[in-house]
């Protein structure tokens, strides 16, 4: 008796592997998490292993401390459940962090903060390392949907071309 944990490689009914995307093809992932302090954490691994995944690792450690920093204010100021979204669209990445508080952050350039002080320091991490950022209430702009609530996001660009094994 055959299952379908049983089909051999050869087998004429085994479903083909799927070819993976070229390098420039758009691709998006998202992560929902609850309003836990480990949520930032398994945020910030599986960015790093999807980025891994499709050769971007030139964009992981930026990428990688500004989603954190996103999704920790997520799971600090909120009550409710929260996600990521990776998008990318060759050569940006957009990050883009929902969370139910309706309350944006200023979106101008924050101002000055002083290195001893215990909080306050994300706006300007995410003015200084992303290429650009911003926010929006659900409803509002390119990834407003949802339950309410509001998205920050931020865009990385690929500095460097990528190799030519890749593109294809």
């Amino acid at each position: 008796m055959s299952s379908f944990l049983d089909v051999q490689p050869d087998d004429p009914y085994s479903p083909p592997d799927p070819t993976p995307l070229p390098f420039t093809a758009p691709w998006s992932y998202e992560l929902h998490f609850p309003c836990d302090p480990r949520s930032p954490g398994v945020a910030r691994l599986t960015l790093r292993a999807v980025l891994a995944a499709h050769q971007l690792g030139e964009l992981t450690d930026r990428a990688e401390l500004l989603t954190t920093e996103l999704a920790t204010n997520s799971v600090r100021h909120t009550k409710g459940p929260a996600s990521v979204r990776l998008h990318w669209l060759c050569p940006v990445l957009r990050v883009s962090v929902w969370d139910m508080s309706p309350d944006l952050p200023p979106l101008a350039p924050p101002p000055p903060v002083s290195v001893h002080a215990d909080s306050g320091r994300g706006l300007v991490i995410l003015d200084t390392v992303a290429d650009r950022w911003g926010g929006c209430a659900i409803g509002e702009g390119l990834y407003g949907d949802g339950p309410g609530g509001k998205t920050m996001w931020f865009e990385l660009a690929l500095r460097q071309a990528p190799p030519p094994a890749l593109v294809a």
